[in-house]
Parts: C-alpha cells; structure tokens; sequence
C-alpha cells in the first residue's frame, strides 16, 4: 500500500510540475506576444493569436487530404495525380461505372470519335522526326512526349539521376533547364537538351556572356542533341531564374559558374538579343559553333507581336529559322516565380500554342520549324490536344515530378521538399530512391504515349501526330462543344487535311 501512495505522490508531483511548465509558457508567450510589434493578432490576442497561424498552415494540409473533391484542387487536382501515381507505378489506369469529370466546363477538350476507327493491326508506329536539317548533326527525336526544363540546384541530384535514367529507359529527351549541365543529367545514358537561359548558366564568361569555348565543349559531348535557348517561361515571363542561396551549393556554383551561397537570379532576358533580328542571329551563333539544333522557349502575349520574326525568316531564308519553338503557357509552372508573373502575365497554352503554329504554317514553315508544347500538360488528354492543335512534340516537368513521388506540397522554394526532389537536404534526398523512380519515370512517360495513341486511333487516324484540330472540339459556356477548327481555322488544312 505504502508503494502505491509514493507512486500517487510522485505522479501528482509530475503532474504538478507539468501544470507549472505549461503555465510558465504561457506567461512567456503572453510576454513575449504582447512586446512583439511584427503580428497585430498576436499583440492584441497573445498565446491565442498563434493558433491563428497554425490552423493556417495546417489548412493547406486539412483542404489537400480530406476537404477537397477529386477535380477541385489547384494547380493539379487529385485525378489528375492520381492518373500520374498509376501509371507511374505500370498499373493499370482503367476506372468503372463512369467518368468523375464535368464534361461542361467551359475549355474541356471532347474528343471526336470515328465512325470506322482503324483495326488492331491497321496502327502505325510514331516515327523519329528530324529537328534541325540544316544543322551538321541534325536529330532525329524519337518520342511526342519528353521531359521538359529542370534545372540541377532547383530540382535534386537523385531526382536528376531517376529522370536520365528513366529518359533513357523509355527513349525521351531530357531537357537540363537554365541550371547548365550536370553529371547527373549524363548519368543515365538519355538524349539530353541542353538550355541556355539569361544567366548562361554552364556557358558563360565571368561577366555573364556567352563563352564560346565552353559551348562548343557542351556541343562536343555525344548525348546533348540540342540546344534551347530560353526567352521566357510561362511562371515568371520578363523575369529571370530564381534560385534561393540556400541551394546554391559548391558544386552547383562550380557547374553554374557563380558564387556559393548566393542568391542565383538571371537577368530577365539575354543582353545580346534586342530585336528579331539579333535573336536569330545569336540563335545562328549558337548553331554554328555546336553543329547541332538550337531553337528557343517563350512565352506569348500576342501572336501579332512575333510576325516580324516569320517574316525576316522568309526574306532571309529558311536555313536561317531556329530549328524549334518551345511556347509554354502563362499557367507553367517553376520553383520560386513572383505571384503576379505567375498569375497574371502571359497567355494560357490553350491560346498561344495555337497561335504559334498558325504563324508558322501561314509563312509555309511547317517542315521546318517543329513547335514544343508546354505548360500543364500532364495527362493524355493534355498531350493529344496539343498535337491536335499543331504541336510536333509535348514536354512535360510537372508531371515527372509526380512520377518521382511529389505529393504537391508546395515547398519547391524553401528547401525543405518532403519528397526529396526539391531540396539539398541529404536526409530528405534519402527518400528519393533512384532505383525505384528511374523505373516510374519510364513507366509514366510510356504510358502517357500509349494512351495518347489510343485518342489517336479512337478519332479514326493510325498514329498521333496525324490527328487534326477537327478532331476534338471544346465546351462552351452553354454547355455544348464546337469543334477547335471553329475557334481556330487551321492555316494548313488544305495541306495537310
């Protein structure tokens, strides 16, 4: 009995002393609230205001996993990932008793289903198409669907690693994004695309400038077949590259060429070009000095604005056109992007890509100038509009990041990815296994192009890039669909019907 009552005591003196702990942070907190002068809430409403705070932050979390419908989260929904989890993981992506997306909202792409589609054994294989014929080593791209720009620094080693591997596994390119190249691009084996952006990350002299000797070095390795030359991106348009100093590391400073621990912000446009006319130029430049196809990304405002670009092409010739123009969306996506560029400037994939293609074909420049689609562009559904629309090829960043594991949680900018793609933390980087995301990211990636060829053979054609505007029409506000062909005449249709 004796024993029983000394552990009464001690728990009561436990609990006394817990009680005195707890008071005594309250005092502190109240103290220390009501000096503060960074957080009205927190002066007028001390220890109380806190909770504020931290049901904010906890909302993002609460709406992601347990408030939010399938269709209604931004800026993937939950379908959207989940299609991505599946195929990423080779499962099959087969659903039952009937679709969960609103056919009715306005801009869904319905697809036009053929009255007498091809037979099984009627399909043909998406051929390689050459990029850059006027080039020393033209290439041949073997996929519709490649990964788009990720820079090493904004994005982790293993999370490079997993993606020239899956690249390389599946027969996509992989483009390195602004942050230069590094290893781990090379590591798999992949076709990779090499961008040049404003801060000539990888290419640049001290001062900033193109260094003709570092390029021709990157030109000179067997597995850069490319060169993209990045004008714009559709987060941050008229705004350079944004890498917090925190991951600015040793060795990406080396491979970038600027200082560790520094805050690594590009120019918002590349200092040699100030007109057309240099662009080409300098796009000539880069051709010359690699032998390989060069092209540039943008993003668009007004399709009247790039005429005089065409027009110099026709007058000047055609060898001297880049070789590919990337249009990616004012909704693409990137790491760290101010909100007003990544809300509301540039013009949406859905109208630019268009656009774009109208433009080349109006100057008779279809086989010459491949159009790259991004920005958005996850599903099959994304990927077949697209090339109804006029696009050669599709790139996708986004949703690679979700075939390596990103769960969405909006933390690209702080270094503290909880998936370990984004960050430079080793201990989160350990839950990025490259060995199991190589194998999703070449699952994902064939499976997009698998399915995108089932649209294809559904609208009544025997491989993708012969599907047409006329094939897919759009919902309007009332609630029925026109065909895309009605809100944007094809140039080339008599050409190519």
């Amino acid at each position: 009995m004796e024993l029983v009552f000394d552990i009464l005591g001690l728990l009561a003196l436990v609990f006394v002393l817990a009680v005195g702990v707890v008071i005594a942070l309250v005092v502190l907190f109240y103290v220390i609230d009501k000096t503060q002068t960074g957080d009205a809430i927190r002066r007028n409403y001390p220890v109380i205001g806190r909770f504020r705070g931290l049901f904010t932050t906890l909302g993002e979390f609460f709406r992601q996993y347990f408030f939010a419908m399938d269709r209604e989260e931004m800026p993937f929904n939950r379908a959207q990932r989940d299609w991505v989890g599946h195929a990423s993981k080779g499962k099959s992506n087969t659903i039952a008793f009937g679709s969960t997306r609103n056919l009715n909202v306005v801009g869904t792409p319905i697809f036009v289903p053929a009255a007498f589609p091809p037979l099984d054994d009627q399909f043909a294989v998406t051929e390689p198409l050459q990029i850059g014929p006027y080039c020393r080593e033209p290439y041949m791209a073997r996929s519709i669907f490649n990964i788009s720009g990720m820079s090493y620094g904004a994005i982790s080693r293993p999370a490079v690693e997993a993606l020239s591997r899956g690249a390389a596994e599946a027969g996509v390119w992989l483009n390195t994004g602004e942050g230069g190249l590094s290893p781990y691009h090379l590591s798999g084996g992949c076709d990779v695309v090499y961008q040049i952006g404003t801060a000539k990350y990888g290419v640049r002299t001290p001062d900033g400038a193109l260094d003709d000797d570092k390029l021709r070095a990157m030109g000179d390795i067997p597995q850069v077949k490319m060169f993209e030359l990045k004008l714009a991106q559709g987060a941050k348009p008229g705004k350079g590259g944004i890498l917090p100093g925190e991951k600015v590391t040793t060795e990406i400073a080396g491979i970038r060429g600027i200082a560790v621990g520094q805050d690594s912000i590009s120019p918002n446009r590349h200092r040699e070009v100030n007109t057309f006319a240099e662009l080409l130029d300098f796009i000539g430049h880069i051709r010359e000095i690699t032998g390989k196809p060069v092209g540039f990304k943008t993003v668009i405002g007004s399709s009247e604005a790039w005429d005089e670009m065409f027009e110099l092409i026709v007058a000047r010739g055609e060898e001297i056109a880049p070789d590919f123009i990337t249009i990616d969306g004012g909704e693409g996506g990137t790491g760290a992007a101010p909100m007003p560029l990544m809300d509301l400037v540039g013009m949406p994939i859905r109208e630019a890509l268009p656009r774009m293609v109208d433009l080349r074909d109006r100057h008779g420049l279809k086989g010459r100038i491949r159009i790259v689609a991004a920005g958005k562009l996850v599903n099959p559904s994304d990927v077949a509009w697209a090339l109804c629309a006029g696009a050669d090829f599709v790139t996708s960043a986004r949703g690679f990041m979700f075939s390596l594991g990103c769960i969405q949680a909006l933390k690209c900018n702080r270094n503290t990815c909880p998936t370990g793609i984004t960050t430079h933390d080793r201990h989160l980087q350990a839950g990025l296994v490259v060995e199991d995301k190589y194998v999703k990211v070449a699952n994902y990636a064939r499976q997009v192009i698998k399915e995108v060829e089932t649209i294809a053979h559904s609208v009544g054609v025997a491989e993708p890039r012969l599907m047409r505007r006329r094939h897919v029409r759009i919902v309007q506000a009332d609630g029925s669909s026109i065909p895309l062909t009605k809100i944007r005449p094809s140039v080339d249709a008599a050409q190519y019907p």
